[in-house]
């Protein structure tokens, strides 16, 4: 494949970082595995995720989303605050409440000075659309996974995660449980796991394993499933703040059945970088 130059955008939200392309005037195609260099650490920019900025006809923008792995995925909340962020302050709109399309629909981002308040839409919890080999809603279930029995709940936000409450989760072996689960065979598009430690009734400290990814310091999608979790099983209000290792997110479960997060996002840099 001959060498291209593309440019980029490095930007991030409580430390989930990304690589941004935008191919809103031109249209940028990257293969799997030049996707997975640019997101190696020392070797490419490093980053948790690729997202590509484009038209839409259903939306004022579209976002495409590619983890670290090179696969592309349905959502991410923190990813999507940055590219809200950036397109207001590229000039492509002067919107402070936006539509943007996404795999698992459209999001509707709204900017309030330096945090920006995402509704991300309606939770689902039946198996189907976790996806889950079980049935029904899985809420504080028991499943075994090496040498542990957790406790999950399954919620969908446009895509999967496994919420996992316990205690005392800076000690705990995040890398080896979280991609256990992540190819568990129970759930055949994988999944994002969040280990959950409850703090008092509004507050939660989260870790989180991101699928195609591994441990990120922030996940927002990731935040909303905690958060709607911990109401389903008698741990925190419905609105609440989520404690991350990058930062702080609030997540409010409304009447309307809809999830809102809001948080920060950040421009870190920009570059260019040559691509095989």
């Amino acid at each position: 494949m001959p060498k291209k130059t593309i440019k980029f955008t490095k930007m991030q939200g409580t430390g989930n970082h990304f690589i941004v392309i935008d191919a809103i005037k031109k249209e940028e195609r990257l293969s799997t595995e030049q996707i997975k260099k640019l997101c190696a650490t020392g070797f490419g920019i490093g980053a948790d995720q690729l997202l590509m900025i484009l038209p839409s006809r259903a939306a004022d923008f579209r976002m495409r989303i590619f983890n670290a792995d090179g696969g592309e995925v349905e959502m991410c909340g923190n990813g999507i605050r940055c590219v809200a962020k950036y397109v207001l302050e590229h000039g492509y709109t002067g919107r402070r409440e936006l539509e943007i399309e996404t795999l698992a629909g459209i999001k509707k981002p709204v900017i309030r000075g330096e945090r920006i308040r995402v509704d991300m839409g309606e939770p689902a919890f039946d198996a189907r659309f976790i996806p889950i080999r079980l049935s029904g809603r899985v809420i504080n279930r028991a499943i075994k996974v090496e040498d542990v029995e957790f406790k999950i709940t399954c919620v969908s936000m446009g895509n999967p995660h496994t919420v996992i409450f316990m205690d005392r989760i800076d000690k705990f072996n995040v890398a080896k449980y979280g991609t256990a689960i992540e190819n568990n065979k129970l759930f055949p598009k994988k999944t994002n796991v969040e280990f959950v430690e409850k703090i008092n009734d509004n507050e939660l400290k989260m870790r989180v394993w991101e699928r195609g990814t591994g441990e990120t310091l922030g996940c927002g999608s990731g935040a909303c499933a905690a958060g709607v979790a911990g109401v389903l099983n008698n741990k925190n209000k419905e609105k609440v703040l989520i404690h991350l290792r990058g930062g702080d997110l609030e997540i409010e479960w409304t009447k309307d059945n809809h999830v809102y997060l809001t948080g920060p996002a950040e421009e870190v840099f920009k570059g260019e970088i040559d691509v095989h």
